[in-house]
C-alpha cells in the first residue's frame, strides 16, 4: 500500500490529525472535519475521563483519538504496520491536548494468539481484512496486496473493565470477541460499537455474533442518528446475508447504560422510526 500520508487541521479539537493521503474513504471525511458522524455522538456520549476503552480495528485512530480526547485510556488494536504508526503518532498529538491515555497494539484482535496474512485494500485503506488459512484474496477487494500480521486475544493485552468496545474488524468480528469473553464478563457498564457484515464474517454464523451479545444483556440497535433497540431476527433481516457486499449494518449496543443518550427528541425519532422500517 501507498503509506504517505498528510495532517489535517480540526480545529473543533485543538489538534492536526494525520490520515493516509490517497485513502478512498475515512481520510477525505476526516480532512472535511469529521469522521462517522452518528457513531462518534454515541461513543462521546458514554466515554469519561479515566475509563477503559478499547478499539479494535483502529485504522487511523479516530475512535481512539475520541477517547484520549474524553480522558480515557484507550487499548487501539490496528494490525497493518503503516496504518498503525499514523494512529501512534494521532494517539500522542491527542494526549497533548487532553489528559487521556492512547495504547497502540500492532496486532488483529482474534480468538487465539498467532499470525495470520492480512488482505490490504487498493482504495479504501479502512477495508483489510485478514484471511483464514489458505483462503484467496477476497474478490470484491481488487488488487493483490497481502502481508503476514500479528493475532492477539484482547483477554491478553486489556484487563477490564472496560466502559465501551468498539470492534470493526472487516468480518473477524465473531474472532475479536470470542478472544474478548473475560473483557466482557468483567464489565457490567459497557457501550458498544460493532460492525455486523454477514458477507464477511469469518470462523461463525451472523446470528452468532448477535447471540454472544444478546446472551450477555446487551440491547442492540443500528448506529444511527437516532437508535432504536431491535430483535435479532430484525437486525438480520436488515443486514443482508453472505452473497452481498453491499450489506451489513453498524450496530450500537449497551449493557447497564442507558440506550437513549442522545435527546428526548432524538429518541421519539427513533421510535418512529422503528415504526417505518421493517
Amino acid at each position: 500500500m501507498d503509506a504517505s500520508s498528510r495532517t489535517v487541521d480540526l480545529p473543533r479539537y485543538g489538534m492536526g490529525f494525520e490520515i493516509l493521503s490517497n485513502d478512498s474513504i475515512i481520510g477525505p471525511a476526516i480532512a472535511r472535519g469529521s469522521w462517522a458522524d452518528h457513531e462518534t455522538r454515541l461513543f462521546r456520549a458514554h466515554v469519561r475521563p479515566g475509563d477503559t476503552v478499547v478499539d479494535l480495528g483502529a485504522n487511523v485512530g479516530w475512535f481512539a483519538v475520541q477517547a484520549v480526547l474524553a480522558g480515557a485510556t484507550v487499548h487501539a488494536f490496528e494490525p497493518v504496520p503503516a496504518i498503525a504508526d499514523i494512529c501512534e503518532r494521532n494517539l500522542r498529538r491527542a494526549e497533548a491536548v487532553s489528559k487521556g491515555r492512547g495504547i497502540v497494539h500492532r496486532a488483529a484482535a482474534g480468538a487465539e494468539p498467532g499470525s495470520a496474512r492480512i488482505a490490504v485494500a487498493r482504495e479504501n485503506f479502512g477495508d483489510n481484512r485478514v484471511l483464514d488459512p489458505g483462503a484467496n484474496r477476497p474478490g470484491d477487494m481488487g488488487g493483490d496486496e497481502s502481508i503476514e500480521i500479528e493475532i492477539a486475544r484482547v483477554d491478553d493485552r486489556v484487563k477490564g473493565p472496560a466502559r465501551f468496545v468498539k470492534v470493526d474488524t472487516q468480518g473477524s468480528e465473531w474472532l475479536a470477541l470470542s478472544g474478548a469473553a473475560e473483557l466482557f464478563a468483567a464489565s457490567e457498564e459497557m457501550g458498544l460499537l460493532i460492525e455486523f457484515w454477514p458477507y464477511a464474517l469469518r470462523a461463525a454464523e451472523p446470528g452468532d455474533v448477535l447471540d454472544f451479545l444478546f446472551a450477555r444483556g446487551f440491547t442492540l440497535g443500528k448506529a444511527t442518528e437516532a437508535p432504536y433497540p431491535m430483535s435479532r431476527e430484525r437486525i438480520l433481516r436488515q443486514a443482508g446475508d453472505r452473497t452481498n457486499p453491499r450489506g451489513g449494518i453498524d450496530l450500537y449496543g449497551t449493557r447497564g447504560l442507558p440506550f437513549h443518550v442522545l435527546g428526548a427528541q432524538t429518541r421519539l425519532r427513533g421510535w418512529l422510526r422503528s415504526l417505518k422500517e421493517a
